[in-house]
């Protein structure tokens, strides 16, 4: 079997939250894709419930989009502590930290049900498990201990 980085990464060792550069990858053509990791929870110590990641991910997959160009996607990861991010070209964790905590300031304070995308049956493939309660009060416990640029210590913006 192939090895997986993630699988690889000391979990007992990181500083969550934080957004980390897993690696970078060049296609045949020369274009550049970048693979982060944006972990929002301590590993092994908690876990966002599954009905308000999901509200996360879709948020924030049109969150982020507004606020930096050649995002690919975001996704969570099974064991919900955060998100694998991927984005064509080298974008800096800098840039990212900052988009990530203006879009989780936004979730947090101002967003309404309205604006969570594709909470509906023609759109989402599991559209009764949302929770905007659960991704306010989530992303407000990441933005009161900061994202940090540097998954083993806290180094801020």
């Amino acid at each position: 079997m192939a090895d997986v980085e993630s699988f690889t990464l000391d979990h007992t060792a990181v500083r969550a939250p934080y957004v980390r550069l897993i690696g970078t990858q060049t296609g045949p053509r020369g274009d550049v894709l970048s693979n982060f990791d944006v972990r929002l929870v301590q590993p092994n110590e908690g876990e966002i419930p599954t009905a308000g990641i999901h509200t996360l991910e879709h948020m924030l997959a049109s969150l982020l989009r507004d606020r930096m160009d050649g995002l690919i996607d975001i996704s969570p990861f099974g064991c919900r502590t955060g998100f694998h991010l991927l984005a064509w070209g080298e974008p800096e964790v800098g840039v990212l930290v900052t988009n990530l905590t203006e879009s989780l300031r936004f979730i947090a304070d101002d967003a309404v049900e309205a604006d969570v995308p594709g909470v509906d049956l023609f759109s989402c493939g599991n559209y009764r498990d949302h929770s905007l309660h659960t991704a306010r009060e989530w992303a407000k416990v990441v933005l009161a201990q900061g994202i940090s640029l540097d998954a083993f210590e806290r180094v801020g913006v």
